[in-house]
Formats: C-alpha cells, structure tokens, sequence
C-alpha cells in the first residue's frame, strides 16, 4: 500500500503541536471568587428589612415636608412612660384588711348587681369615708383584669406594688417594741399559696415577720395577699438578697435560727428553744432546706407524723410549729 494511502484511511489521527499553552486571562477568576459580601438585609430592596428601611426613609421625607421633622426628634428623647406599678388585692377578706389597714388604695373595682354582705358594706363605707374612687365594672371585666385562678368575689382593690422591709429592720423593730423574736424565712418556696397561709399562721400565733430571699422565690404579690386573707397587710415581709448570710447576721443578733426539715435531729413536742429568739427556716415541700442554710442552722426541727403520710404542706407545717412554739411560750 503506498504512503498516500495511508495517510488517508479511515481512523486515522494526524498528530499536531500545539506550541505554549494560552491561558484564560482571568476570564474564570470572576466565577472562582462568587459574587462577593452578602448585602447587609436592610439594603436589600426585597427583603422584609430592607422594605421596611425604605417605608421609614418615605415616611421620614414626609414629615419633613410638613415641617414634623423636630416634633419627631423632641418625641424621640421623651422617656416613655413608666408601666403601672399597681397590683390588685381580690376577696372581700383581703380588701377589707388592706383598707382596715389604711393601705394608700387608688380604686375600688366592684362588679355590677354583687351580692351584698356585712364585709361589702364595711369595704363600700371606708372606702368612701376615705376617698377611694369606686368603679361598678361588669363581671366580666373584674374576671379579666384578674389572673385566671383568682375568685375575686367580685371586688378588687388597686395598691401599689409591694413594699418589703430589710431583716435587720424589722428585727430592730421587734427589739424596740419589746417582744420576743419570732420570724419566719422562707427556703426555696415558690408557690403564693404557701406564703399566703404562712403569713396568716405567723399573724395568728404571735410571729412579727416574715423573710424571703431575693431569688428562687415567691414574693408579696396578690396571689399572697388573697390567700392570707388579709393578713399580709399587718405582718410585714422583708425581702434578704442573701438568705445564707441574712440568717447568719440575725445569729449574730442573738437570734436563733431553727429549721424545719422532715429529717430534722430535734423533734417538735418539748422545743427548748421556743423561750428564745427564734427564725425559724421553711423549706420547700419537694427538696427541703438548702444545703447552705441546713449547714447555718442551730436546730433542724421535724414534726412526728404518721408513717403512712409521706411530708406535710410548707404551709401546714410553718402553722404547727408556730402553735407549738406559741404553746410553750405561753407555759413559760
């Protein structure tokens, strides 16, 4: 076969130098870096954000326009006003003592066609004889203006927010009165109820005060108020930011600090203490006393119960130490 036969049959490939390599010139460089920084949301006409900049840039040019440009920036150093810092006292017990009491009240809520009673009518006469707005609203109303669980009773009384006393203070104030020490610090109690019936048991059976700590736990609010029936506004709460060291000032008072734990050392019936100063400490229903204030104690207390009762209510328990502490003060 001759050589030109060769070089043209089929499937052959006639090898050719391509000579230097030429390179893109940065054509792809572009593709490899992306499209840079994302835009911040705000300047991205689509989004949300970046609608809402634009609204606000319109309605900024428009009030210009109208001369509302120094309105606006006097409105924006205005400090906005402060929520109001009321609660509502609900029940007749509760209203009556608080206006017994002469707590700076602000109104009176009471619902339309309420069924009238002797503690009605002694609320309506103070209240009145004092100066206190009385506002007839519909049932529905009080029922909305108070938490879902309260039973109001169809009364309510606007006070302000609670104001809680220092430890120290009213320990002075106890000594200068010339009674003998009896305060209550709560540990680790959360639920309103509680407090409530503790504060009515330390009013029944002769205690001047009850302490809680800054955290972790239930303060003064309206769920107290109602559940003491009024007692909160004669026994004082005073509020420790550190209950360890609260509880460990007042034993430098010479008061003793008692706590009540279902694993106490020292049973109830008998307490040598109860002819002293005393705090006496309850702790939660679940975990008892903390660790740090078990550790401060001078006595850990229990109560004998029944074995097939596995722990008694913080507040039922508070109320029979209290008797018992009044009992054996009263022997003495």
């Amino acid at each position: 076969m001759s050589s030109n036969s060769k070089k043209n049959r089929p499937g052959a490939v006639r090898k050719k130098s391509r000579g230097t390599a030429v390179g893109s010139g940065g054509q792809g460089r572009q593709a490899l870096e992306g499209r840079g920084p994302t835009p911040k949301a705000e300047d991205r006409p689509y989004h949300p954000a970046g609608k809402a900049k634009l609204a606000k840039e319109r309605l900024d040019a428009a009030r210009k326009r109208h001369g509302g440009g120094a309105d606006q920036r006097s409105a924006q150093r205005t400090p906005r006003k402060k929520s109001d810092d009321t609660e509502l006292v609900t029940g007749r017990n509760a209203v009556l003592e608080a206006l017994r009491t002469k707590i700076p009240a602000s109104t009176l809520y009471v619902a339309a066609k309420v069924e009238m009673d002797d503690r009605m009518r002694e609320i309506l006469g103070i209240a009145v004889g004092r100066g206190v707005p009385v506002l007839e609203v519909m049932r529905q109303e009080l029922d909305r203006m108070t938490t879902r669980d309260t039973v109001h009773q169809g009364v309510a009384l606007k006070v302000p927010a609670y104001e809680y006393a220092h430890p120290i203070d009213l320990l002075d104030r106890v000594e200068k009165s010339g009674g003998l020490p009896l305060l209550v610090a709560l540990d680790g109690i959360t639920d309103p109820r509680n407090l409530g019936a503790i504060i009515r048991s330390v009013a029944a059976f002769g205690g001047q005060g009850v302490i809680v700590p800054q955290r972790r736990s239930v303060g003064g609010n309206s769920a107290a108020w109602k559940t003491s029936a009024g007692a909160a506004a004669r026994v004082p709460v005073a509020m420790a930011s550190n209950l360890t060291h609260t509880l460990k000032a007042l034993k430098e008072r010479g008061v003793f600090v008692v706590g009540l734990d279902g694993d106490g050392d020292v049973t109830l019936p008998g307490l040598e203490l109860a002819d002293r100063p005393i705090v006496l400490v309850v702790g939660s229903e679940g975990k008892g006393l903390s660790r740090l204030v078990t550790e401060t104690c001078d006595a850990v207390v229990s109560i004998p119960i029944s074995a097939a009762t596995e722990s008694l209510n913080a507040g039922i328990a508070a109320s029979v130490t209290l008797y018992e502490i009044s009992k054996l003060r009263a022997q003495r």
